[in-house]
């Protein structure tokens, strides 16, 4: 996506220097845009965790590439097998709900266990990384086209009034490489001259909405209204929304969604309202192998602190600063689990499919399961 006339992606290769791996640093958005270099496995661990770089196709690609690091710290002392193995677990281990980071980590993983010499291993890992950069992204612009269709066809019966879409948390390009999920149909939607308004959520307690998602929109000149994570229901029983897309940071085989906490809230509040509610991801974001969302995927939980207070920006400095009583007890999930039946459908590089288990299963009949 282009930022001031340059064009970026959300991760990529240091040019000068290969052993370097360079993120966007999504902690300072929008206060301040900068780039931050990842050297070691132990720097994307770090990255991933603290959120530099966030959002499931984005956690699994510098996944990938922290596998590639990896193999940069292979010496003539190394045994090879347990380093990248361990590195491999390091690297999964730091996020547990987005399938993403497991799948990308261990597709290379696979790919430099079958390599005999050592020698071989950087280029190769090197090479899967950005083959995985690459599909992620050109997904995420398959995702747009598809669903660029879905506002389309919203569009032809709002006599030239914007389609208002509500999305949730940041499935933007900063989340995904490029284009984005949820955001990839907005954006080729402004490029077809299709006028759209996108509500977007805050998303406490991390606030990627207010901080990411408005700030994305607003370099691509795409109109939006920040609001509060509690008025989309409100917005949708006045008829100001007509469709809700939100990202997808797992889905089941029988479709249930596993997004940003509050997702769940939205979904229920568009079903009583008969708005559409979409997840877009792409298909390394379908864990097949589970059923029930709400049994089996492991729900993240982060610091408190993240709850008791708040970041923002006063006096040329990005401040933390206490919302609540020093003694108070917070909890803090980073998901919920979106059931099937509250699901219209999902947006994804090979197509749109119901929320239904025969319908995912024959779309992704050659995704290994």
């Amino acid at each position: 996506m282009y930022i001031d006339g340059k064009d970026y992606r959300a991760i990529w290769l240091n040019e000068n220097d290969t052993t370097v791996v360079m993120v966007i640093d999504q902690q300072r958005l929008p206060f301040f845009f900068g780039t931050k270099e990842l050297r070691s496995v132990e720097d994307v661990w770090t990255a991933i965790r603290e959120m530099t770089v966030r959002g499931a196709p984005l956690i699994g690609v510098a996944g990938a590439f922290g596998m590639y690091l990896a193999t940069l710290e292979i010496n003539t002392r190394t045994n090879v097998h347990e380093h990248l193995s361990n590195a491999a677990r390091y690297l999964i281990s730091c996020r547990p709900t987005a399938v993403n980071l497991s799948w990308a980590v261990n597709r290379v993983l696979d790919k430099l266990m079958k390599i005999p010499d050592p020698r071989l291993l950087s280029e190769a890992a090197l090479k899967e990384a950005t083959e995985i950069s690459d599909n992620e992204r050109e997904n995420c612009r398959k995702i747009g086209e598809y669903g660029v269709k879905i506002i389309e066809k919203i569009s032809t019966s709002r006599n030239g009034a914007p389609v208002n879409i509500l999305t949730h948390c940041n499935a933007g390009w900063l989340a995904c490489i490029d284009y984005g999920t949820a955001t990839a149909p907005v954006y080729l939607a402004r490029e077809k001259g299709i006028p759209v308004h996108v509500w977007v959520d805050e998303t406490r307690p991390m606030n990627q909405g207010a901080r990411l998602t408005s700030w994305e929109l607003g370099k691509q000149g795409v109109p939006y209204t920040l609001i509060a994570d509690n008025s989309g229901g409100h917005l949708m029983q006045k008829g100001m929304v007509d469709l809700v897309i939100v990202g997808c940071d797992r889905a089941t085989a029988k479709g249930d969604v596993a997004n940003k906490i509050g997702t769940y809230l939205k979904a229920l509040a568009a079903f009583d309202n008969k708005v559409p509610f979409y997840a877009a991801l792409p298909s390394s974001s379908f864990d097949l192998s589970i059923g029930d969302g709400l049994k089996e995927i492991v729900i993240e939980e982060r610091e408190p602190e993240e709850v008791t207070s708040v970041l923002g920006f006063s006096d040329g400095e990005i401040r933390t600063v206490r919302i609540s009583p020093e003694d108070a007890k917070a909890g803090n999930w980073g998901f919920d689990i979106t059931p099937a039946r509250l699901v219209t459908g999902f947006i994804t590089e090979k197509g749109i499919c119901r929320a239904k288990e025969s319908d995912i299963r024959k779309m992704f009949s050659d995704k290994i399961i």
